[in-house]
């Protein structure tokens, strides 16, 4: 392997790694903003939770004035950032990732697939028909952080190889939901719009043919994308996928072209040190910028953009989506409440439906000889993590504030995503710990999903 390729591979797998950690750690960030959104929602405090929800925040200009509730800025607004960051990592894994080839594909695409169809017909076998069909996306989701949080409590022992499906089926289980936000949760749509939105599309391209370097004509150019993406009637939030498919992910220049320059430049510098002076002459100064545009070129804007803006999305975006939409009142007749056919639909659809459909799909895939087991992966891992796949949380209840908007049944909606997900994260935890237990006989092509 040549030392470019290798310092791609490289890169990646150290890109996975922040990623993989990132996660793990917001998880629990995450645990608490929803274990405070639950306490606050059912305090003697509730009203005052229903009222900062509902402040009007914005500007106002003469006669007029641009207010949202808090509750559409940080859904409609911040989550628009997370979504960017979701689509940079549906990119990357598409072009250098896991999804990057059909053999590395297969086995996760089919594993989310099968993870979004089953548990959207379990719901929709109990709710068809009424109001609460509208609500089958629900039960398609992952929740990323929750799901690898869980995974990375059982330490060493897991083989990077479930690591990777595990993320890889999440990010397609993301490409999946964003496709059915934009496609079956936008009522009204207005074209001229769509067409502001891809002339600022386009004009973001034209600027990185050009290499133009200047923060703020993105900056404003993602705004327009924007704009233009709310008022067409689409989801705001589908501009921050948009926006991450024109932004690149591999470098401007070859790693060994970099090395070259780096030579070059590094050479230049040793090369004019004359004296002890600390000032430095006009060649190192030229060598110097050409080192920096250089060492900015190598790194993709795409991981870039991930570096930087995942821990603002980890540690502060979505645990403050968590604080302000996991609060869900429960009183006395929750039993009750849980039978309800949305409750039901959604629990039913994620906790049994996620495993059956990842499970199933994963080993029809192999049976099929069209993927293959990750290496050292047994089907008792692939059946815990299909398990801690039923965590929907944040994309759960963010298609239930879309599904519902009227808010009549987006109560029983997140209190069954909330009865799922920890039911999905203690079941497949224990699962997991053991099937990981030392002396597990890993199996290429089983006899049946569950062997």
């Amino acid at each position: 392997m040549s030392s470019g390729n290798s310092s791609t591979v490289s890169s990646q797998r150290n890109a996975f790694a922040r990623f993989f950690k990132s996660e793990a750690t917001s998880s629990i960030l995450l645990l608490l903003c929803t274990i405070v959104a639950l306490l606050w929602a059912n305090s003697s405090r509730s009203e005052l939770y229903s009222h900062i929800l509902q402040t009007k925040v914005g500007l106002s200009w003469g006669d007029s004035k641009f207010a949202l509730s808090l509750h559409h800025w940080i859904n409609d607004g911040l989550m628009t950032l997370f979504f960017f960051i979701v689509g940079l990592e549906i990119k990357r894994e598409i072009v250098v990732g896991q999804l990057s080839s059909f053999k590395k594909a297969v086995l996760p695409v089919a594993a989310a697939v099968g993870g979004m169809i089953v548990p959207a017909l379990i719901y929709l076998s109990l709710n068809a028909g009424s109001e609460g069909a509208r609500g089958w996306g629900i039960a398609m989701a992952t929740d990323i952080a929750f799901a690898i949080g869980i995974l990375s409590l059982l330490g060493s022992r897991v083989p990077v190889g479930l690591k990777l499906f595990l993320t890889a089926l999440a990010i397609t289980d993301d490409l999946g939901a964003v496709l059915v936000i934009a496609v079956f949760y936008t009522d009204h749509i207005r074209v001229g719009a769509l067409f502001a939105a891809a002339v600022f599309l386009a004009l973001l391209v034209v600027a990185q043919r050009l290499g133009i370097r200047l923060a703020s004509v993105y900056a404003v150019l993602a705004i327009g994308v924007w704009v233009a993406i709310v008022m067409s009637g689409v989801h705001a939030t589908v501009a921050g996928i948009l926006v991450a498919m024109v932004v690149p992910v591999r470098p401007r220049i070859e790693p060994k072209k970099f090395l070259s320059i780096a030579r070059d430049r590094i050479g230049t510098l040793e090369n004019n040190l004359a004296s002890e002076s600390t000032t430095l002459v006009r060649e190192q100064i030229d060598a110097i910028e050409t080192l920096h545009i250089a060492t900015k070129d190598v790194i993709p804007a795409g991981l870039s953009f991930e570096h930087y803006l995942h821990p603002v999305t980890a540690y502060v975006i979505i645990p403050l989506f968590a604080l302000f939409n996991a609060g869900v009142a429960v009183n006395a007749g929750v039993v009750s409440a849980l039978v309800n056919p949305v409750s039901l639909g959604v629990l039913m659809g994620l906790f049994v439906g996620k495993q059956v459909g990842v499970t199933l799909a994963s080993w029809i895939a192999i049976r099929l000889r069209a993927a293959e087991m990750p290496p050292g992966v047994t089907w008792g891992q692939i059946y815990g993590a299909a398990i801690l796949a039923g965590i929907g949380f944040t994309m759960s209840l963010f298609v239930a504030d879309l599904a519902f908007p009227s808010g009549t049944l987006v109560g029983p909606a997140k209190l069954g995503i909330l009865a799922a997900s920890t039911l999905a994260g203690v079941a497949g935890y224990g699962v997991l710990r053991i099937a990981l237990r030392k002396g597990a006989k890993p199996a290429n092509m089983p006899s049946s999903p569950l062997h």
